[in-house]
């Protein structure tokens, strides 16, 4: 695992270093750059940077094959709230992107275990994942794996933790009862076998999550704690998401040089 406190915005450099990697990737369509995307509003800044590369020339993703995350079940694709909605409003809809190529769970399929099935073998049938992006939650949640989730977990359904619920009721005219108590999420064996993982994290609220996934101990309470056996991780930080985390600890990674500290400092330029 790799912790980079980066002092740039970090949706900005996440995308700069996902261009990257599928510009050196070259795929084509008989070899696919494989995506897998998050939702949210820490990947927003992301989203907005790629689509100007992409208007720019910079990146095509024509043959890019994405995988998101996660959705509710029994929202309507048309939701507002939705993924399938948001991610074509704030991506898919401004870029090259083929609509064939675009895979995001089906809330409202008519056998949700069929439907995560079917998902996992999509994943199987282009190769794998190449580059896995993320966020994390305050309790250290990915996707929709709450705490307790099986670290060996596969795409599932996913009854959400009251405390889930409640904070998404914002979303939903803050009651709870119209908010989604039921999603399909990706698990964190799915997530593991990604060829390369990259967590964005922002704010003093992931301070904790962000403690756990670096020094802790890896437990199925804290999900993110499983990337500690990833072989290709990084958690992309702002100052304030480190806060928790030992001088020694900050120090230690702060010291390395390797492909993203080059990164980085080539985003200087």
């Amino acid at each position: 695992m790799r912790l980079l406190i980066s002092k740039h915005n970090l949706g900005k450099w996440a995308a700069h270093y996902v261009a990257n990697k599928i510009n050196a990737f070259k795929p084509t369509a008989d070899k696919p750059f494989v995506l897998g995307l998050p939702t949210g509003s820490t990947p927003l800044d992301m989203y907005n940077e790629l689509i100007r590369l992409n208007k720019a020339g910079e990146v095509s993703f024509e043959h890019v094959v994405t995988f998101n995350m996660d959705e509710y079940v029994g929202l309507a694709e048309s939701h507002p709230e939705s993924y399938h909605y948001y991610m074509h409003h704030y991506f898919f809809d401004h870029i090259n992107i083929q609509a064939k190529n675009i895979h995001i769970l089906n809330g409202n399929a008519a056998d949700l275990d069929l439907e995560c099935e079917r998902y996992e073998a999509a994943i199987a049938a282009v190769g794998g994942i190449h580059l896995q992006l993320g966020g994390v939650g305050e309790d250290g949640h990915l996707a929709f794996n709450e705490p307790g989730s099986s670290l060996a977990s596969k795409t599932r359904s996913k009854d959400l933790n009251m405390s889930t619920v409640i904070a998404n009721s914002r979303f939903f005219d803050g009651d709870i009862n119209k908010t989604p108590r039921l999603a399909l999420t990706i698990g964190i064996d799915t997530v593991m076998q990604a060829e390369e993982v990259l967590i964005m994290v922002k704010g003093l609220a992931k301070a904790p999550a962000v403690f756990q996934a670096i020094e802790g101990s890896v437990s199925s309470m804290c999900p993110i704690t499983a990337l500690q056996y990833h072989r290709k991780t990084l958690i992309l930080c702002d100052e304030l998401a480190t806060y928790e985390l030992r001088v020694k600890t900050i120090k230690y990674f702060e010291n390395m040089y390797d492909d993203y500290a080059a990164h980085d400092a080539a985003m200087k330029s």
